[in-house]
């Protein structure tokens, strides 16, 4: 390697030096008063000024220093080892792993902080990495399944930790603000610390220099000069892993710096490993503290209430989105498709016994949903001719808006997985969801108390709103499947920076807003539920229309625009079809549930092909998972009721990742 190339290339210097210029412009706005401070006669009295100025504002800025420099080096090397231009702590779940870890010792081990906090957010982060990888290996670690997979699982580890939250506010109100990234700090004593335990992992780092550049060289290449691969990928992912979770443990979940620093520093012109870590770490840092100095400088005296993560994710969604076209990550087939052959054989037997079979067992679920349950004194009992008249009325539209609700979910789903051809395609990823509860919180914080009506046409809107913004964002993409997953994941992360924020005030409605995203089903009335249940029908039946060109769709998109299919019309319509599906269950159980992730997954696993079987077996076991979850949460906890969505949450999530690891 000659000199030239080992000099650091201009382009990410001018870009470090870009942000110091406003770095420099804020922190003179900001700190030229106080500096004063500094300089106190022996003898002076007491100064609070000066004690917070020394105590809590300089350690806070060194605290971002800190925390970016590392989140920005851990996404350097995740994205070097496995390949992927989208991979970092926070598009992989580690950050929410290590979040759901803390909050579990908080309510139920407390003496596992005996053992440092560091070890339990340490052992959270390496479950959900691990997780994210055993998601993602069946499709090579390609990069839009790998961010899908660890998309998931952050959400997963959030209903978690929501759950938590319903069960005992008391103790974890201000996860919220932890949650969404607080730097504020009371002392130097926290700064000191992660500061040895990143001067610790530093000669790590510096030892994996050489050899995670020769992965450049692809695995063979590195093999053949004696390099173990396996090896150093479980070591430098470990590394990156360690790294994200000394920062969580310090200041809390700190989105997209570790995804954006060592891209902005690519696209600067650093070609070098070396060079691209060494300037990531540097622009992270720099990215981490202009952030905080505007959060500082614009909130004032609130800004300790106003985490820095949240406000972190609200600058760096619209940089993901501005590199979306810019991305040459493509999907591969999963198997979710129908093949040839498979076509061939839609009217085979087992269809019409797994399709018998489901029906039956959905009618046996209604049945006992319906008329078996706990009574006042807690006794499980069927109900007699006498309680028909009392009960029911109260039972059945919840539970007709439930079942309506799993069966648009699975269409949704359905169609998806059948678009992308990615098994990990799910309604929750395209961003409907978070729009429906954006719209429902602003309408909490800004008007107050809404009625369960009020709070349906809110999240109608927010879900139509954040559909047109999808479809803008696509057509340019020709309404490209993937670039339309990828813009929902944005569109989520900044919506949800912004609900962070909003619920970090510590205002009680930031509880009615959970409770609302746990479900409420339990509101429905039978005009309602009779309404979803029509908007089920309708866009199953729209679906079911649609199916020949979903066959087409499975030969490729050249092979089926041979065929006469108009493909971008059709991805178009599929899309808006699972997105108006989405926008209409999710204020009936919620934006969390999994439904229609699952559904798809377990009529494939039946070995149940083609279009029409598949769509109405999907439908059916998707108004089963949530008639069930909705029984279980119903009776339970009796005679508390349990957040539907966050059951089917809990109870799908186990049963996904035992569907992702067989091979139907």
């Amino acid at each position: 390697m000659n000199k030239a190339h080992r000099q650091l290339p201009h382009g990410p210097a001018l870009l470090a030096l870009t942000l110091v210029i406003p770095i420099l412009i804020l922190g003179v706005m900001l700190l030229s008063l106080k500096l004063p401070m500094l300089w106190q006669p022996p003898g002076a009295a007491y100064d609070p000024d000066r004690m917070v100025f020394l105590y809590s504002t300089l350690p806070r800025l060194v605290m971002a220093v800190l925390c970016g420099g590392a989140l920005a080096a851990s996404g350097a090397i995740l994205q070097q080892v496995l390949r992927n231009p989208l991979a970092s702590p926070t598009t992989l779940g580690i950050d929410a792993g290590a979040r759901l870890a803390l909050a579990l010792a908080t309510l139920f081990f407390p003496a596992l902080f005996g053992w440092g906090r560091d070890v339990v957010a340490l052992l959270g982060s390496s479950l959900a990495a691990c997780l994210v990888f055993a998601l993602a290996r069946r499709q090579d670690f390609a990069p839009i399944p790998l961010v899908l997979s660890g998309l998931l699982v952050g959400l997963y580890c959030g209903a978690l930790a929501s759950i938590l939250a319903l069960i005992d506010s008391r103790w974890l109100a201000s996860l919220f603000i932890w949650g969404g990234g607080s730097l504020s700090q009371q002392s130097w004593q926290p700064t000191v610390d992660l500061s040895i335990r990143l001067a610790l992992a530093a000669p790590f780092a510096v030892f994996l220099l050489r050899p995670l550049t020769l992965l450049e060289l692809g695995d063979d290449a590195a093999r053949g000069l004696g390099l173990p691969v396996s090896r150093l990928r479980l070591g430098a992912v470990a590394l990156a892993v360690v790294l994200s979770a000394f920062t969580v443990s310090a200041v809390g979940v700190i989105g997209f710096v570790g995804l954006v620093a060592p891209i902005l520093t690519r696209l600067a012109g650093a070609r070098d490993f070396t060079a691209r870590l060494v300037w990531s770490t540097v622009i992270g840092a720099l990215l981490l503290l202009l952030t905080d100095l505007l959060v500082q400088y614009s909130a004032g005296a609130s800004s300790d209430l106003l985490p820095t993560g949240a406000v972190t994710a609200i600058l760096g969604s619209p940089i993901l989105l501005w590199l979306l076209p810019r991305l040459q990550a493509s999907m591969r087939p999963s198997g979710g498709h129908t093949s040839g052959a498979e076509a061939a054989r839609l009217n085979n037997s087992r269809n019409g016994l797994v399709m018998a079979a489901l029906a039956v067992g959905l009618l046996g679920l209604v049945l006992m949903v319906l008329f078996f349950g706990r009574a006042p004194d807690g006794s499980w009992h069927w109900l007699d001719q006498s309680e028909l008249s009392t009960a029911l009325p109260w039972r059945w539209p919840r539970s007709l808006a439930v079942a309506s609700a799993g069966a648009l979910l699975a269409t949704a789903g359905f169609v998806l997985q059948r678009l992308t051809g990615n098994e990990m395609a799910s309604p929750e990823i395209l961003g409907i969801s978070a729009g429906s509860t954006f719209a429902v919180a602003i309408g909490l914080f800004v008007i107050g108390d809404m009625s369960s009506v009020e709070a349906f046409l809110a999240a109608m809107a927010g879900a139509a709103a954040t559909l047109f913004l999808v479809l803008l964002l696509g057509r340019r993409a020709a309404f490209a499947p993937e670039r339309m997953l990828l813009a929902g994941i944005a569109i989520s992360a900044l919506l949800d920076a912004v609900i962070g924020m909003l619920s970090a005030t510590g205002d009680p409605r930031s509880f009615q807003l959970l409770s609302w995203m746990s479900g409420v089903a339990s509101g429905v009335q039978p005009v309602g539920a009779a309404s979803a249940a029509v908007v089920a029908a309708l866009m199953l039946a729209v679906t079911l229309l649609a199916r020949r060109p979903i066959e087409l769709l499975a030969l490729g998109a050249p092979s089926a625009g041979g065929l006469g299919l108009t493909v971008r019309s059709v991805h178009l319509l599929l899309l808006a079809l699972a997105a108006i599906a989405t926008a209409a269950a999710t204020p009936l159980v919620g934006p969390l549930t999994f439904a229609g992730l699952i559904a798809p997954h377990l009529v494939r696993l039946t070995g149940v092909r083609g279009a029409l079987p598949s769509l109405l077996g999907s439908a059916c076991a998707g108004a089963t998972i949530l008639l069930a979850a909705d029984w279980l949460a119903r009776v339970g906890a009796f005679p508390f009721q349990l957040p539907t969505g966050l059951v089917a949450c809990l109870v799908g999530a186990p049963v996904l990742l035992w569907l992702l690891q067989r091979r139907a």
